[in-house]
């Protein structure tokens, strides 16, 4: 199963981010000194911009209008990266009532056409805003003596911000988000955009509840819906944690996994349970919070196919196998995923799967496409075990028996043909732990040298 929600997440803050920094800069500058040229604008940003990041930036073109109501658009947008981060548009419409109070209240951003290559997005870690209660302090620095309202943007819309990650794949989003003071989404909408059928709809809603820092939950993902709670808690000693309760009912995989570009090697439609689970030291470090997320899903598949791998044709014969399918009446277990540095984790635990064939049960762990798991696969109700090794790639799956159980296999076969592989294998395995196999080999003890016969007197 693929987890939608950490990098949709991910990808909305980074955009909200740019948006802001961006708009804001420009338009404290703005009114806040003598009327300027669209090319004097775009120069200012420009410089902001750099001396803010380090990186230079280049704003293809700048307009801007006082009435009816402040607006500043600004044109192909683009980083001096070697695979830069680009913006089509952003347009800033200004609150005008508040600037007689000297004042910075931003009625909407709208952002079209941001493209963010991951490896661009990693220059900037740690130089971003930083969100504070009270207003929005820390997001932008501005000419005294200008403030920013307590609700310094009241509403953000993005349409084809496309984030591009470490394998190249390229997924647009398009969104919304309306917000209450300190930061906080009163409403918001993140979409997939651009989705081709078969794949359904993916679709993540927020509705903050009551002014708490808890929020409704609903996402419509593979053709099912994965609905609960979302709440934020800003410890006495500063550390922010972010959790979330959801379930997730008759998901297609097949579908959820091509809504982001991937492919998979089960298909079925699954429920379950999800917990979600981050923290950072403080509010200060919101890219800390969303790198730190791990989730936690129950799931199960009723009924199942493993589209790729053929679990009786490597029982029955010694070797690796590839391709072919396996139908289950129910595939069921425990998906684990944490973020890092080179990509996401993901660890199934307790995977239970039967048929009128064979039950089985085992661990796997995917990470980088590359899985590494093992089996116990049962013929005979239990009674017959056989032991296999999930290896390959995420796209290309093999089962192989392990190496404890090969010689097994070779002495049961001798023995009882058919079922014999299968036993012998079985006492292989169980053979090997009982002599310590599982175990580092110890040294054998040195030989100790015979004395040498004393020469008579």
């Amino acid at each position: 199963m693929k987890r939608p929600l950490q990098r949709p997440l991910r990808h909305w803050l980074i955009g909200i981010a740019a948006a802001v920094l961006l708009g804001l800069g420009a338009l404290a500058w703005v009114v806040s000194t003598r009327l300027p040229t669209d090319d004097e604008v775009a120069a200012k940003i420009a410089e902001a911009f750099e001396k803010r990041f380090g990186v230079a930036l280049k704003v293809g073109g700048a307009h801007w209008t006082l009435l009816p109501v402040p607006v500043l658009v600004l044109s192909d947008i683009a980083t001096d990266q070697p695979r830069p981060i680009t913006l089509r548009r952003v347009t800033l419409r200004l609150d005008p009532a508040p600037l007689l109070q000297r004042v910075i209240a931003v009625d909407e951003i709208e952002v079209e056409g941001l493209v963010l290559p991951r490896a661009s997005v990693r220059a900037f870690r740690g130089k971003g805003p930083r969100p504070q209660e009270g207003g929005g302090g820390g997001i932008v620095a501005l000419p005294a003596p200008w403030t920013l309202a307590p609700v310094p943007v009241e509403q953000l819309r993005w349409r084809d911000v496309t984030w591009i990650d470490r394998r190249d794949i390229a997924l647009a989003y398009d969104g919304e988000i309306r917000f209450d003071p300190g930061w906080r989404p009163r409403q918001a909408r993140l979409e997939r955009a651009g989705l081709e059928p078969p794949a359904q709809p993916v679709r993540l809603r927020l509705d903050r509840q009551a002014g708490q820092d808890r929020w409704r939950t609903r996402i419509d993902a593979g053709g099912g819906t994965w609905n609960g709670v979302f709440r934020l808690e800003t410890q006495p000693d500063g550390k922010l944690q972010l959790s979330a309760d959801l379930e997730p009912r008759q998901i297609d995989i097949e579908s959820l996994a091509q809504a982001f570009g991937r492919g998979t090697s089960v298909a079925g439609k699954f429920s379950g349970t999800t917990t979600l689970s981050a923290e950072a030291a403080s509010t200060d470090e919101l890219g800390a919070l969303i790198r730190s997320l791990r989730t936690r899903t129950t799931f199960s598949v009723q009924p199942a196919t493993l589209t790729r791998l053929d679990v009786a044709k490597a029982v029955t014969t010694v070797g690796i196998s590839r391709g072919g399918t396996t139908s289950l009446e129910e595939l069921s277990g425990t998906l684990e995923t944490q973020g890092t540095e080179d990509g996401v984790v993901m660890q199934y635990s307790n995977l239970k799967a039967r048929s009128g064939v064979l039950t089985a049960s085992g661990n796997l762990k995917l990470f980088n496409r590359k899985l590494d798991g093992e089996i116990a696969v049962d013929l005979v109700d239990g009674v017959v075990g056989v032991p296999l090794k999930i290896g390959g790639t995420a796209s290309d799956p093999e089962l192989s028996l392990t190496g404890a159980a090969l010689t097994g296999a070779a002495i049961g076969s001798a023995v009882l043909p058919g079922v014999g592989t299968a036993i012998g294998a079985r006492l292989g395995q169980q053979v090997e732990k009982l002599l310590g196999g599982d175990k580092p080999k110890k040294p054998a003890p040195k030989p100790v040298p015979k004395a040498r016969p004393q020469p008579r007197p």
